[in-house]
């Protein structure tokens, strides 16, 4: 299989096949030197674009310089990543036509307050590179900062808001 490089719809530049992938089919490798979280985080404090992969648990990243950085992420992709061995593979999900760009989920899980903004065009666009997992715990935080504080609870027990007396039964 060939991969060219060049202009995409979805992000600056894209990964293209010149010829047919057959589905199962190993597409590119992730490649680049090895950083830990922490050296990374470093590295690219100011940068407004990053090539990082995270490895395992997210301990370590690859630093992607190779042919795989330039595939773009979709919210309905044609290949899915896996790691085989401290390897990362970008395999085929389905039959890949000559010509398509290659693309993957980024499911990202890391970025701060960066909305990741999606622009793949996918009829099921989550609107975010975010992983759906990411997208929900962003958005339960989101939603108990948006609560009010609780009240405390009223020191007099046996008393309703009209301030009449009840009777509570003991335990």
């Amino acid at each position: 299989m060939a991969l060219i490089i060049c202009s995409s719809a979805i992000h600056a530049a894209g990964c293209y096949t010149t010829t047919p992938i057959c589905k199962g089919a190993r597409v590119a490798e992730y490649t680049g030197p090895r950083l830990s979280k922490s050296e990374a985080d470093a590295c690219y404090e100011n940068a407004p674009i990053t090539y990082l992969f995270g490895l395992g648990r997210g301990e370590m990243v690859i630093d992607g310089h190779c042919m795989a950085m330039f595939i773009n992420h979709s919210c309905d992709p044609n290949c899915e990543t896996s790691e085989v061995r401290g390897r990362i593979w970008i395999k085929a999900i389905k039959n890949i036509p000559a010509g398509e760009e290659i693309t993957y989920d980024y499911c990202l899980y890391d970025g701060g307050d960066d909305e990741a903004v999606c622009n793949c065009g996918a009829k099921k666009c989550r609107g975010t590179m975010y992983s759906k997992e990411e997208v929900r715990r962003r958005k339960a935080v989101q939603k108990k900062a948006a609560q009010p504080p609780l009240k405390k609870a009223a020191k007099k027990r046996g008393k309703r808001e009209t301030g009449k007396s009840v009777k509570t039964a003991k335990a």
